[in-house]
């Protein structure tokens, strides 16, 4: 996505833009659409980048624009298919020549005799466009993406073995979570951290500071080798190998979910730092301490987790990386959930609250029996969480 971006975009001025003023788009990160307009109207396009989920464009004059994708967030380009794949093969040719495009938040167009037009659309509302006041070329030394570790693509200097190393061994929490930490490894979300870790044969509960020095070597390699395969194939998951465990892991519980993988081993779902992970069990097994396994009966003085630092993983919108709608049972209309905005903060979907339903007298006056949580739905459309190039 940026070397498109600065292909189409760089050296050109922005001639018109037009935004919508969505509180959540770009109230919730503290702007609003007037405000965009006014920034980008006029403006010349000097650079382009990207670091995790996050992408920005850097103009000749403070305030840049920064986004991030969220859930269903995009930059379009008129003429080019520049969205990923399976997003063009579900709509029709009269919706794909519509512009600007569905649920645009904001687009622009340049000044050249045939303009180039740049539109950012968000579905579901969960992405962030934010103006940063800096110097253009120190946009990544700011909030929000300061905040952020290295980009195990974009910050191959940075993203070493011996930096990878040296974060495990700090901490004591399971492996999958720390993957998840963005202030640790930028752009690793949920289905990413489950194919690393599947190709690295390692357990998502296995504590990070009971690896060996083998283990970790491998498991950089494999964050390598998914990130960056991911990036190649532009984000369209019917162009990763077909051994790849992001294949069979989605529709855990449906219908037509899968159970095994096409070699034999059977699928697992656990929750891990609050997510929802599948793993191969036959291949990854413990080599280490790890954490109690989610919902397992814990006896008085066994079995107790060890208190874990807090753990910062990214925008649990994540966990619904558009990836495999096509591979879920769909709902009906009358069973469909609403879909409630997530917190200012932490900009997380908050889940419904499960609706009551009547009770007699005596049953109301009765104390409710403490219920497990019910594991976390893994879900998702088809679609790369590392969409950039």
């Amino acid at each position: 996505m940026p070397e498109i971006a600065e292909g189409m975009l760089v050296g050109k001025t922005i001639a018109n833009a037009a935004a919508i003023d969505d509180s959540s788009v770009f109230g919730k990160v503290g702007t609003s659409g007037k405000e965009v307009e006014a920034a980008l109207k006029g403006r010349t396009v000097v650079s382009a980048g990207s670091q995790g989920k996050y992408f920005w464009i850097a103009l000749d004059k403070p305030p840049h624009l920064v986004m991030h994708f969220g859930m269903t967030g995009w930059v379009h380009i008129n003429g080019e298919r520049t969205a990923y794949t399976n997003y063009y093969k579900k709509m029709k040719e009269s919706d794909i020549a519509q512009w600007p495009p569905k649920f645009w938040k904001f687009h622009i167009s340049t000044d050249d005799e045939v303009p180039v037009e740049v539109a950012f659309t968000d579905a579901r509302r969960f992405g962030r466009v934010r103006l940063v006041n800096c110097p253009g070329e120190s946009i990544r030394k700011h909030s929000p993406l300061v905040e952020n570790g290295p980009d195990p693509v974009v910050d191959k200097d940075l993203f070493t073995e011996a930096y990878l190393r040296g974060k495990m061994r700090s901490r004591h929490v399971p492996i999958k979570a720390l993957l998840l930490d963005q202030a640790m490894i930028s752009g690793i979300g949920n289905w990413v951290a489950d194919e690393t870790l599947y190709q690295a044969k390692l357990h998502p509960e296995q504590y990070s500071d009971t690896f060996s020095d083998k283990e970790i070597k491998k498991l950089h390699e494999s964050i390598r080798y998914v990130c960056q395969l991911a990036v190649d194939k532009l984000g369209d998951s019917d162009e990763f190998p077909e051994h790849w465990l992001f294949n069979y892991r989605w529709g855990k519980g449906g219908k037509d979910s899968a159970t095994k993988l096409p070699n034999g081993e059977k699928l697992a779902f656990i929750t891990v730092g609050g997510r929802t992970s599948c793993y191969a069990p036959g291949v990854q097994k413990k080599t280490g301490a790890g954490a109690v396994i989610a919902f397992a009966k814990v006896e008085p003085g066994k079995n107790k987790p060890a208190k874990d630092k807090p753990v910062k993983s990214e925008p649990k919108e994540e966990e619904e990386e558009e990836v495999a709608e096509e591979k879920k049972p769909k709902r009906s209309r009358k069973q469909a959930t609403p879909v409630k905005e997530e917190p200012e903060e932490s900009e997380e979907e908050v889940p419904p609250a499960k609706k009551r339903r009547g009770k007699t007298a005596t049953e109301e006056s009765k104390p409710s029996p403490v219920k497990k949580a019910a594991p976390e739905e893994d879900q998702g459309r088809r679609r790369s969480g590392r969409l950039r190039k």
